[in-house]
């Protein structure tokens, strides 16, 4: 129960558990008034609470102190992907990326997309969760799907990256990624981008790379990017 970490977006203003949030604290874990637990709103703070009335629908709490979590990152790393036709494959990469830590996930529509749709809604519930088990106090914005155009077109304070497996030149992500840089990185669908999607990409400022000799899943290379950049700034 201590490991036990809760979300609450407003804690700060209003002093209560969401209903979800309430039920888990009352039922699963049968707390009273009285137990301590701690609360993060998912803006970079902990909060440690003491509980002041218990209900499955709304629990109360007394904030005790705040803390701003320590080893936030000086970067931005934001994954745009082409969802897999799999919905669950989809899901899993958001509850990974969250655990390795991203502050933006932004489910991209591109030539050769297998999933035109997406249920954003289920997938802010898996990080909301995914931040949870990780007991990180960061909660990744995840946006609705965005064209292909549309992302390449948006300003970026930072480098871009689009990793793609076309017969252009490309360079390793790891040799291009520089500590404390924000990062910004395309990943295409399973059949990869485009050719003319890459030269529009890399027109807009993109830098075409590549994740290794390996051919790897939608999900996989999502991963692998977002951990080399993690890797580059351990360094």
């Amino acid at each position: 129960m201590a490991d036990t970490l809760f979300y609450a977006p407003d804690i700060r203003q209003n002093p209560l558990l969401p209903e979800k949030e309430s039920l888990h604290c009352a039922k699963a874990l049968r707390m009273r008034e009285g137990d301590r637990l701690t609360v993060t709103d998912g803006k970079g703070f902990l909060y440690e609470c003491i509980l002041v009335q218990v209900h499955p629908k709304q629990c109360t709490v007394n904030i005790r102190s705040c803390a701003e979590k320590s080893g936030g990152r000086n970067y931005r790393l934001r994954l745009a992907f082409a969802p897999t036709k799999q919905a669950e494959r989809n899901e899993w990469l958001v509850e990974k990326a969250v655990e390795i830590g991203t502050d933006r996930i932004t489910p991209i529509l591109c030539r050769y997309s297998e999933r035109k749709e997406i249920r954003r809604e289920r997938l802010e519930k898996i990080a909301v969760s995914a931040m949870k088990q990780s007991r990180q106090a960061f909660l990744p914005e995840i946006d609705g799907l965005t064209g292909f155009d549309d992302i390449i077109s948006r300003p970026f304070d930072g480098k871009k990256y689009i990793a793609h497996c076309c017969d252009l030149p490309v360079q390793p992500l790891a040799l291009r990624c520089e500590r404390g840089e924000s990062v910004l990185i395309l990943i295409g669908p399973e059949g990869d981008f485009s050719r003319e999607e890459v030269e529009k990409a890399t027109a807009a400022g993109f830098e075409p790379v590549t994740l290794g000799e390996s051919r790897l899943r939608t999900e996989t290379a999502c991963l692998v990017a977002l951990h080399t950049v993690h890797v580059i700034n351990l360094l």
